[in-house]
């Protein structure tokens, strides 16, 4: 059914109804407080529901979402949220996931042979770099395999950046948390797959660094022991 506004409040009165039959104190519960885990640095897309593929339920996942699940140093945005969520929720994990098919990484793909989309080239700049720095990897599978590969690829560039912010590497030097994960989430299938291992410390980062690993890009054989090389 094709929502409109006006369904939209319906569905919401439903909703209030029907959680109200279950527990009659659950919004007075909900209104004290959250106590999240994990924080999600997702995609904007409007298929990726951080809460409806992971099970989880309101109060159990703090959110942040952005076209291609970017992690920007200077995106004050998503830094702030970062910080909140790790010194005041103390959250134990840090989610990037990425999701095949995004329309963001497809359209850093199309590069200067493709339709200029305005301000978000900026913002893809970062997906771009990618692109370029793993082209021999990428340049000879067909597209549809090209896009899966760079989705994956950029999930992993985003936890090493994730991994060198100043808050990130602060709480790890007191408290050993949060652990980080890359994970990238297929929309054909419904399935989410771990990219990267767990993630506590800077030599876990240094691990997923192409360049200190001096990779300028032959071909990565993939998976190993549940990684995806960057």
């Amino acid at each position: 059914m094709k929502h409109t506004i006006d369904s939209l409040l319906a569905e919401n009165r439903r909703f209030v109804a029907e959680q109200l039959a279950l527990d009659p104190a659950y919004f007075e519960q909900l209104a004290e407080g959250q106590h999240p885990d994990f924080l999600w640095i997702g995609c904007s897309d409007s298929r990726v529901s951080p809460n409806l593929i992971t099970g989880t339920g309101p109060g159990e996942m703090f959110v942040h979402r952005n076209i291609a699940n970017l992690v920007v140093q200077t995106d004050m945005n998503l830094l702030s949220v970062l910080q909140y969520a790790v010194e005041v929720l103390h959250v134990n994990h840090v989610i990037v996931c990425g999701h095949h098919g995004c329309g963001g990484v497809k359209a850093a793909m199309s590069g200067h042979s493709g339709p200029a989309h305005g301000l978000v080239d900026h913002w893809l700049r970062t997906v771009k770099d990618t692109e370029q720095y793993f082209w021999r990897q990428l340049e000879p599978l067909e597209e549809t395999a090209r896009l899966r590969r760079l989705v994956e690829l950029n999930v992993v560039e985003q936890v090493y950046n994730l991994g060198k912010t100043s808050i990130v590497q602060r709480a790890w030097h007191e408290r050993r948390r949060p652990f980080i994960h890359g994970w990238v989430f297929d929309v054909g299938t419904g399935r989410i797959d771990p990219l990267t291992k767990m993630i506590d410390s800077d030599d876990g980062v240094q691990e997923l660094c192409k360049f200190a690993r001096g990779e300028v890009s032959g071909k990565v054989s993939g998976k190993v022991s549940g990684e995806v090389a960057a």
